[in-house]
């Protein structure tokens, strides 16, 4: 899966729920501090993490890259 972002950059907790993995920024904010996400491929426990296109993020099974809108 992909998302688009048409900033430069995108926090983690955002991005989980722009790809539908978490409902609320609560549940990514534990998801993320709870050690569950990876972010190219190593577990990352900021929850202001900005991801840049070419990074992947991985929970519960599921991943996503991000990508600039065009």
């Amino acid at each position: 899966m992909e998302i688009k972002i048409r900033d430069e950059f995108i926090k983690i907790g955002q991005a989980l729920k722009l790809a539908g993995l978490c409902d609320t920024g609560v549940d990514a904010k534990f998801a993320v501090t709870d050690g569950k996400v990876k972010v190219n491929g190593e577990v990352d426990l900021r929850r202001g993490r900005k991801l840049y296109p070419g990074d992947t993020v991985e929970y519960n099974g599921k991943s996503f890259t991000v990508a600039a809108k065009e």
